[in-house]
């Protein structure tokens, strides 16, 4: 099965972490967790909440593309705005592309898509709220629970989680039959 990242910042949506991860364990596949600058990040509800706290596996700089076969971005409008400016998160994101390896983003997660610059053409979907921004940066803006365009992956809320972790898994199971 796949290896697959997880990439944060602080304050992110945590059931877009916590739920999809599971989901995607349950079905066999492993996972990391991947942060941008602090080994302890936190997680919230609705940008408001306070959650729990999480321990990363790696810190975003030493993370390298050819170890993993996904990178999983979860939103939280903090967390995405964040990481939308930062570098090292637009690059990794280039290069999973670039290998032709999956790159899945929920709600506010976009940003960094749109920040990477690989949005434009593509078929896109996420909250509501960055239509413009999406449509703007030259993506074809989709409101459905999933969208799938090549090795991206985009999905719209947290109510959307089960079918965003189906479409990752599907993605693998079609890739392992080939």
């Amino acid at each position: 099965m796949a290896k697959i990242a997880f990439l944060v910042h602080n304050h992110f949506e945590q059931v877009e972490l916590t739920e999809t991860r599971e989901i995607l364990e349950d079905h066999g596949h492993s996972t990391v967790l991947i942060t941008a600058e602090d080994q302890t990040v936190q997680g919230m509800e609705s940008d408001v909440n306070k959650k729990d706290e999480f321990q990363a596996d790696l810190l975003l700089k030493d993370a390298k593309c050819e170890d993993y076969d996904a990178l999983v971005l979860p939103g939280g409008t903090v967390n995405a705005d964040k990481l939308r400016v930062n570098p090292m998160a637009q690059k990794l994101v280039k290069e999973f592309l670039n290998a032709d390896r999956l790159v899945a983003a929920i709600c506010h997660a976009p940003w960094l898509l749109i920040s990477s610059g690989v949005v434009a053409g593509k078929d896109i979907t996420a909250y509501d709220s960055l239509k413009d921004d999406l449509t703007n940066a030259g993506a074809n803006y989709q409101d459905e629970p999933v969208v799938r365009d090549g090795d991206i992956i985009t999905s719209r809320k947290p109510d959307d989680i089960p079918a965003f972790a189906q479409a990752i898994d599907e993605f693998f199971i079609k890739h392992d039959s080939k």
